[in-house]
């Protein structure tokens, strides 16, 4: 079942209200709104009682349709005053007397109409199938079926960012670690339970503490894989307050979390469990608070011939900073290649590349890098590689077979 909401000039008030009662909302024109409303009868009861609790939330004079398809209820929230409750299977008949001009008929389907005296939706259902696909075409066909109410759509949600958010303004200042912890608690849960509404997890925290004399204090946390637990989170917290302290009194604070989606892990029969990342990057912070940031992670070499050379990198890619990074390490980029198996055949000619699925011009290019081997056997393979750049950004491995002069693309670069 659907529901639409129509109130002119009020089409923001509409979405917000329309959003209180499910997620699946589309804004059709600046006036009016769609919503799925398949599941709500467990909550408010019957599809009468549903209309009702919508009209008192919006709290102003607002048409309100229920209809068994989207467009059925559009047309009878514009058309009629108040609450409609169009009964399932009687479309045609509940709509019949509203004006054809409704529909919103291109210009000169509209001119023909009115010439043939069509002027409600009965007159338009009325007219035989054939004639008017043979006289008003396709166009012709929709709107017929529009003004029976047989329409058959799917909504088009809304998409609007989730923000997952929270902040609290103090009653005075705070000083004290264990006071803050416990308003970062509470805030936190709310948090964790938004992202499990939405089955979501958060791979960053960012916390932003208003001082008293004015300034403010950001710390910023980047976990290794997507969490949801309030609990780690909190530790985490204190354990980075701990190591860098506001220099004032708090006296507002204001948390939000990065969403992603939660990991999904599978064990094997045979290979050891590994530690739970939320229990290892527990002990990595603990670590780093007692020997220093910098002393904690994996060793990784350095590109130098010097003997004995490495540094140490953060384990799993986690990061406690000021900011959430955006790359692996300061100044490199890290880009991954994803190879198509098999590889993609393709045509390469005048600078420009066609493969199935992939089309466009070469703007830059990188090689040739001419590879072979097995040249000691009746196996022996040779070919040319090539990087490309085509003209919207999109970054290539083609190579051409030395034996056969045929071209292939190996993989994407992201």
């Amino acid at each position: 079942m659907f529901a639409c909401m129509h109130a002119p000039g009020d089409g923001a008030r509409l979405l917000a209200c329309a959003q209180d009662f499910s997620p699946q909302v589309e804004q059709t024109d600046p006036d009016t709104v769609i919503l799925d409303i398949a599941g709500l009868g467990h909550l408010f009861g019957t599809v009468h009682e549903i209309a009702h609790a919508m009209a008192r939330r919006a709290g102003a004079p607002v048409n309100i349709a229920v209809a068994s398809n989207p467009d059925a209820a559009f047309h009878a929230a514009r058309g009629f005053a108040g609450i409609s409750i169009v009964p399932q299977g009687d479309e045609a008949k509940f709509l019949a007397t509203l004006p054809v001009a409704l529909l919103a008929p291109p210009e000169d389907i509209a001119e023909t109409l009115a010439r043939w005296g069509i002027r409600t939706f009965h007159d338009l259902a009325a007219l035989p199938d054939l004639g008017i696909a043979a006289r008003l075409g396709e166009e012709g066909v929709r709107l017929q079926q529009l003004a029976r109410g047989a329409g058959d759509r799917p909504l088009q949600p809304v998409e609007t960012p989730a923000r997952f958010e929270q902040e609290a303004e103090l009653d005075y200042p705070l000083e004290l670690l264990e006071p803050l912890m416990f308003v970062l608690g509470r805030l936190l849960g709310d948090v964790c339970a938004r992202l499990e509404e939405r089955a979501l997890a958060a791979i960053g925290l960012r916390l932003r503490l208003h001082l008293e004399n004015a300034g403010e204090h950001e710390r910023s946390i980047r976990l290794p894989v997507a969490m949801r637990s309030a609990r780690v989170f909190l530790k985490l917290l204190e354990l980075d307050l701990e190591k860098h302290p506001p220099a004032a009194p708090i006296i507002k604070v204001h948390l939000a979390a990065e969403p992603a989606k939660p990991r999904a892990t599978q064990n094997g029969l045979f290979i050891p469990l590994a530690p739970e990342p939320e229990k290892l990057e527990l002990t990595l912070a603990r670590i780093a608070a007692v020997v220093g940031e910098e002393n904690v992670g994996s060793p990784e070499l350095v590109d130098t011939h010097r003997p004995g050379a490495f540094r140490m990198s953060a384990p799993l890619q986690s990061r406690l900073s000021n900011k959430f990074p955006s790359r692996d390490r300061e100044g490199a980029v890290a880009l991954a290649f994803r190879t198509f198996r098999p590889s993609l055949a393709a045509r390469v000619q005048a600078g420009f590349i066609s493969a199935p699925g992939i089309h466009g011009k070469i703007s830059r290019q990188a090689g040739p890098w001419r590879t072979s081997g097995d040249w000691w056997s009746t196996g022996a393979w040779a070919r040319d590689e090539w990087d490309i750049e085509l003209a919207g950004g999109a970054l290539y491995r083609i190579y051409c077979e030395a034996q056969t002069g045929r071209w292939f693309i190996e993989g994407s670069y992201d």
